[in-house]
C-alpha cells in the first residue's frame, strides 16, 4: 500500500530542499523524495544534481527587478536557516562586477549601477585607475572599472545549503526518502510517486523540483518548454602554502562586450577532497542536452575539454601571476525557461505542479524561489504581486 501524503516534492535539491521547509510551516503531512549525492560520479547510472558543489557566487545587485527580489528574500534569511540548522553555508566575501567604463557603447556596468541605486545597495564604484590598489589579484582590460558589493555577498556553498535545509525539514516533521522517482502518475485526485525501489507514495499534490531533470517524460503529464544546456566549468588547485595570499578576494563577475570573453569566478574554496580551489566558469559553448538519458551521460563523462581549455585562457588573464598547483574540469548544466524565470505553476488541472528553470542565476535565490513553490503547492495559486512577473510554466 503507498504511505500517505498531503503534499510530495520531487527532487532534494536547491528549490526543492527549500519548499520542503518552508511548507513544513504549515502542518501538512509531507515528503521530501530524491537521491543522495552518489560516491562514484564516473558510474553512477541514476539522476544527478548541480548542487553538487562548493560554491556558487551570491549578490543582491541585479539589473532584472525579479532576480533582484528574489535574491535579496533569499540572503536575508541566509543567518536564520545557518543559525536554526547550525550548518554554514554561507561566505559574506563580497562580490565585484567589472566591464567597459559607463558612457560608451556597453551599457552593463551602467545598468549594474542603475540596480544598485534603486535597490538602496551601499557598493562603491571603482574607477579603473583604482582597481589594481583594491583588488590586486585581478587584472582587466584597460578601461574596465568595477562596482563592489562588500555585504549581503560573496558566495553559498550549495551542498551545506541543501544540507542545512533538508535538516531543517526534518525537525519540523517533513518525512525525507532519499531515493530516486521512477514515475509520478495522478489517478483521479490522487498523486502517486513511484520510486526506483518500488515504493509508492500518494498525496493530493506534487511539486517537481527535478532540475535538468524535469524534462524526463515519467514525472510530468507534459513536456516542459525547458532547454537544458551542458556546462563545463574548471578549478584551479591553490596550494596550501599559497592560500594566504588570496586572503580577502572577493567574487568576481566580470561582463565583456564580447560574451565569450564573460566569466565568473570565486575565491579558493575548500572542497570535499581537502583540497582548495578557484572555480571559473563562462563555458561559450551552446551544447543542448535532449533528453532525460543524455543528461545522465553528460554528468558520467568527462565535460567538454576546450571550453576548459577556453576558461583557463580567461583565468590566465584574469589573474597572470596564479600558478595553479593542478586544473581539473567537471560537468554541470544549467536549464533555461522561456521566459529567463523560474517556472512555478501547475502541469495539470492542479495536482501535479512544476518548480523548476534556474536560467544560471537561481542558487542565490533558491530559499524564495522554493517558498514560492511552497505557496503554490499549499494554496493552489501563486500569489505573488509583488513580483514583475507570474513565473507561468510553459509547455513544448
Amino acid at each position: 500500500m503507498a504511505e500517505t501524503f498531503d503534499f510530495i516534492i520531487v527532487g532534494k535539491g536547491m528549490m526543492g530542499a527549500a519548499a520542503a521547509r518552508h511548507l513544513a510551516s504549515s502542518g501538512a503531512r509531507i515528503a521530501l523524495i530524491g537521491p543522495d549525492e552518489p560516491q562514484d560520479w564516473g558510474n553512477h547510472q541514476g539522476v544527478y544534481s548541480s548542487h553538487y558543489d562548493n560554491g556558487r557566487i551570491t549578490r543582491t545587485i541585479d539589473p532584472d527587478p525579479v532576480w533582484a527580489l528574489l535574491a535579496r528574500r533569499s540572503i536575508e534569511r541566509y543567518g536564520k536557516i545557518e543559525s536554526e540548522s547550525g550548518i554554514g553555508f554561507y561566505s559574506e566575501a563580497g562580490c565585484l562586477i567589472t566591464g567597459p567604463a559607463p558612457g560608451g557603447s556597453d551599457p552593463y556596468l551602467e545598468q549594474v549601477i542603475a540596480a544598485r541605486d534603486r535597490l538602496g545597495v551601499d557598493a562603491p564604484f571603482f574607477e579603473a585607475r583604482d582597481i589594481p590598489a583594491r583588488f590586486p589579484w585581478f587584472q582587466f582590460p584597460q578601461g574596465y572599472c568595477g562596482v563592489f558589493e562588500s555585504r549581503d555577498a560573496g558566495y553559498i556553498n550549495p551542498r551545506k545549503l541543501v544540507e542545512a535545509q533538508v535538516t531543517l525539514a526534518e525537525k519540523a516533521g517533513v518525512t525525507v526518502v532519499r531515493s530516486e522517482v521512477s514515475a509520478v502518475v495522478r489517478v483521479g485526485g490522487v498523486v502517486n510517486v513511484r520510486t526506483i525501489d518500488a515504493k509508492v507514495f500518494s498525496a493530493g499534490r506534487a511539486l517537481i523540483a527535478a532540475g535538468g531533470f524535469s524534462i524526463a517524460g515519467q514525472l510530468l503529464p507534459r513536456p516542459l518548454d525547458l532547454t537544458v544546456k551542458a556546462r563545463t566549468v574548471l578549478f584551479a588547485e591553490i596550494a596550501e602554502a599559497d592560500l594566504e595570499r588570496f586572503a580577502g578576494m572577493p567574487s568576481l563577475i566580470e561582463a565583456a562586450p564580447e560574451q565569450d570573453q564573460s566569466y565568473y569566478l570565486l575565491p579558493p574554496i575548500r572542497y570535499p577532497d581537502g583540497k582548495f580551489y578557484i572555480k571559473i566558469g563562462g563555458d561559450p559553448s551552446d551544447i543542448n542536452i535532449g533528453s532525460e538519458p543524455d543528461v545522465r551521460a553528460w554528468f558520467r563523462g568527462k565535460a567538454n575539454k576546450a571550453a576548459a581549455d577556453h576558461m583557463q585562457g580567461l583565468l590566465a588573464r584574469a589573474m597572470p601571476s596564479l600558478q595553479p598547483a593542478s586544473l581539473t574540469w567537471k560537468p554541470c548544466v544549467t536549464t533555461f525557461t522561456r521566459h529567463g524565470y523560474p517556472y512555478i505553476g501547475f502541469a495539470d488541472s492542479g495536482r501535479i505542479a512544476v518548480l523548476t528553470g534556474g536560467n544560471g542565476a537561481a542558487a542565490k535565490s533558491s530559499d524564495e524561489i522554493g517558498r514560492l513553490g511552497a505557496l503554490l503547492l499549499q494554496d493552489g495559486v501563486l500569489d505573488a504581486p509583488e513580483y514583475e512577473t507570474d513565473f507561468a510554466v510553459c509547455f513544448r
